[in-house]
C-alpha cells in the first residue's frame, strides 16, 4: 500500500506499486507508473507517459515528464521511461520523446542524477551512469553504461557517448566520445584514456595497457582515422575493449568524433 501525504495531488489514473512514499507537495499525473518502493521525498512534479522504476528515488524541485522542450510538438503521447534504483537529486528535469526521436527518452539502472542535472526528449542514457550537478543533455543524445558527466557539462544534440568515458566538468561536447576516452575543454577534446575509471571498475593491467597501445594507432598523425580504424582492428580482432572501440567509431552518426587536439583527427 502508498503512503501519499495529505498535502500530495495524485491521479486517478496514476499506479502506484507496493511501499510508494509520495512526500508533501508532490504531483503525479494521471498517467504515471511508479514502481515498488519508489520514493518521491517531496515537492515533486510528475506528468506525462512516465514509468519509474523499483526503489528509485526523487528528491525535492524535480520534474519529469513535462512536455519535450521541442518547437514541433504536438502533444503525441511519447514516454519518459527510468530504470530501477537511481537516484534523482534536487531539480532535476528530464522529458519524454517525440515523434522525431522515436517518441521515448530512456534513463536505465542504477543511475544517479545530481543536482540541476538534465536529460531532454529522445535521449537514452544506459545503466550505472553518473551525472554530477547541472550535467545537461540536448535531444537525441546517447550516453552508454558507466559514463560519467563533470558539473557544468553540455553535451550537443545527437551526441554519443561511450561506455565508460568521463566528461570534464564545465565542458561543452559537440562530437561523439570514443568508449573509455577521457574528454575535457570548452569545447572538449579528447585528453586520453579514463585510466582512473578503468582502475576502478577492475580492469586489469593487461587490458589498460592493450587499450593505450590501441589508442596511440588510433590517434597517431599517420593516414586517415578510417584507415587507422582497419589497422587497429586487425592488430587488435580478439580484444574486446578494443573492439567495442572500433564498433563505435564505424558506427553511423550524426556528429564527428571527438579527438585529440594535437591528432589531426581524419
Amino acid at each position: 500500500m502508498a503512503d501519499v501525504h495529505a498535502t500530495a495531488i495524485v491521479g486517478k489514473g496514476a499506479r502506484l506499486g507496493e511501499r510508494v512514499k509520495i512526500g508533501p507537495y508532490c504531483i503525479v499525473g494521471d498517467d504515471v507508473e511508479l514502481g515498488d518502493d519508489v520514493e518521491l521525498v517531496g515537492h515533486v512534479v510528475l506528468d506525462g507517459h512516465t514509468n519509474i522504476g523499483a526503489r528509485t528515488s526523487i528528491y525535492p524541485y524535480s520534474s519529469l515528464g513535462q512536455p519535450p522542450q521541442h518547437l514541433k510538438y504536438a502533444g503525441e503521447p511519447s514516454r519518459l521511461l527510468i530504470g530501477t534504483d537511481c537516484v534523482i537529486r534536487e531539480q532535476v528535469t528530464m522529458n519524454p520523446g517525440t515523434a522525431f526521436g522515436g517518441m521515448e527518452t530512456s534513463v536505465g539502472d542504477n543511475c544517479y542524477f545530481m543536482v540541476g542535472s538534465h536529460v531532454a526528449h529522445d535521449c537514452k542514457v544506459g545503466n550505472n551512469v553518473l551525472f554530477i550537478n547541472n550535467a545537461t543533455l540536448a535531444g537525441h543524445c546517447q550516453v552508454q553504461d558507466h559514463a560519467i558527466l563533470g558539473g557544468l557539462a553540455a553535451v550537443h544534440q545527437w551526441v554519443r557517448i561511450g561506455e565508460y568515458a568521463f566528461v570534464g566538468g564545465l565542458s561543452g561536447v559537440e562530437n561523439d566520445v570514443i568508449p573509455y576516452g577521457s574528454v575535457l575543454g570548452n569545447r572538449a577534446h579528447l585528453g586520453g584514456l579514463n585510466i582512473v575509471g578503468l582502475k576502478r571498475h577492475g580492469f586489469d593491467r593487461e587490458q589498460i595497457h592493450t587499450m593505450r597501445q590501441a589508442y596511440r594507432l588510433l590517434f597517431s598523425n599517420e593516414g586517415t582515422l578510417m584507415e587507422r580504424v582497419e589497422d587497429v582492428a586487425q592488430l587488435f580482432p580478439e580484444h574486446p575493449l578494443v573492439t567495442k572501440v572500433v564498433d563505435f567509431i564505424r558506427a553511423d552518426s550524426d556528429r564527428a568524433l571527438c579527438t585529440p587536439r594535437s591528432g589531426r583527427g581524419g
